[in-house]
């Protein structure tokens, strides 16, 4: 085989995107919403992608795309391959400067923030970035009112602001020990501020029937966190976002399902200029990169 013949059988960047936006989304639909085609277009790509590397990546399942082995080889490859991409696309060109202010929601601070920010300043070193992780409800106030440039944050399908840039099941999620009988009050960890995650967890309940009563509060995920995996109070998290020492609960705990989990990102309206939309980006292609397995 020539040099001409082998570069055909080579995937490309636009086939590897794909491939890593259906497996971040684990649906075909969402992936094409973020990819910003068509449905067919996607599972077109997805097709050529099996057919240059005579491997199945996918199946397709009731509850959506999952892996197959083959497709979670690939997955660490060809995150690895984009992002050598875009440090090559960034090499010659003139380097940003400036300041930056974002916020990323505490729960996948820990998670996704750190491998954000490397890329970050390893293709921009001379933006001053300036982080809040932290309660993400009060995040559009701060975009509203220019404290933030840009931020995620969780929101509800009514949300129309920002473009949805991750989307995961919502659980319920108690203590390794943790023992409640149906006929009792369910003692919930909350926040203590009104926000969409606090509104879901008691409008659940109260459509249910299941009798509750608030037995921890905090401002922050890590305290309620706390107060779930100590055993003290069952809370509403992330799937991604559990923690060593917790389980989940389900309809044969008599806990009914919960809406996902979705983040939106959204920027400033005087937010603008090179450096803002770099982040924007950045902060796009991690989250569309994040697949945690469990």
């Amino acid at each position: 085989m020539n040099e001409i013949e082998r570069s055909k059988s080579l995937p490309d960047s636009d086939l590897l995107r794909s491939f890593l936006t259906v497996a971040q989304h684990g649906n075909l639909t969402r992936a094409a919403d973020t990819l910003g085609r068509t449905q067919s277009a996607v599972s077109v790509q997805i097709k050529r992608l099996e057919t240059v590397l005579a491997a199945r990546l996918f199946e397709r399942q009731a509850r959506g795309m999952v892996l197959t082995d083959a497709g979670e080889r690939l997955l660490p490859a060809a995150s690895r391959v984009l992002a050598d991409l875009e440090r090559v696309g960034t090499m010659f060109a003139e380097p940003l400067a400036g300041r930056v202010r974002i916020g990323i929601p505490d729960d996948y601070g820990t998670t996704i923030l750190q491998d954000i920010l490397n890329r970050f300043a390893r293709s921009h070193p001379q933006v001053e970035v300036t982080v809040r992780c932290g309660f993400s409800a009060r995040f559009p106030a701060e975009l509203r009112r220019n404290r933030l440039d840009v931020a995620v944050y969780a929101a509800d399908d009514t949300e129309q602001a920002g473009e949805t840039i991750f989307e995961e099941r919502a659980v319920w999620a108690a203590g390794e020990s943790w023992t409640n009988p149906n006929d009792e009050a369910v003692p919930l960890a909350l926040f203590d501020r009104d926000c969409w995650w606090r509104d879901v967890v008691l409008e659940t309940l109260d459509k249910a029937d299941r009798p509750y009563r608030i037995a921890f509060s905090s401002e922050s995920v890590w305290g309620v966190k706390a107060a779930i995996a100590g055993g003290l109070a069952v809370g509403m998290l992330a799937e991604s976002t559990l923690e060593r020492g917790m389980r989940v609960l389900g309809k044969s705990q008599g806990f009914p399902d919960l809406p996902p989990s979705r983040l939106v990102l959204a920027q400033a309206p005087k937010a603008g200029g090179d450096a803002t939309a770099a982040m924007a980006a950045a902060i796009r292609d991690g989250f569309r990169q994040y697949s945690p397995r469990r």
